[in-house]
């Protein structure tokens, strides 16, 4: 047994999740969300612009890292919670039907303060970068 409450993260655990954007997905988030910008729904105002066709919001790709946070917790105890995101950034736009993976990997640890940082990126099957973020995860039952 060890004294480390964050011993079940060690510096390197990675988890990736796939996941394909359908146009449902985006209505539903705008629906929860209330953003109903014309970027995500109306295919002919964005047809003008240099993205050609409607993107997804950014703080969908988010929900996807959210999920694999999720993931990388599996089968492990203890109480944690989402301590937020830091240095969010959407490089190039995150369009219905991408592929998208996301991939989640502990680079850090802050044992005094029980938080767990991780880089996380979310990459399209067409290659591009569309979120990258650094995840703090905190275990609160401690």
């Amino acid at each position: 047994m060890t004294n480390d409450p964050l011993a079940a993260l060690p510096i390197g655990r990675k988890v990736t999740v796939s996941k394909t954007v359908s146009e449902s997905d985006v209505y539903l988030f705008a629906g929860i969300t209330g953003d109903f910008s014309a970027n995500h729904t109306d295919e002919a105002y964005m047809r003008k612009t240099r993205y050609g066709r409607r993107i997804a919001h950014g703080a969908l790709a988010i929900g996807f890292m959210s999920n694999a946070s999720t993931k990388i917790l599996e089968g492990i105890t203890g109480t944690w919670v989402s301590y937020g995101y830091d240095r969010v950034r959407f490089p190039a736009p995150l369009f219905f039907g991408d592929t998208v993976t996301v991939e989640y990997e502990v680079a850090e640890r802050n044992e005094a303060e029980r938080k767990v940082f991780s880089r996380v990126t979310v990459t399209t099957d067409r290659g591009s970068l569309v979120a990258a973020a650094t995840h703090i995860l905190k275990r609160v039952d401690v």
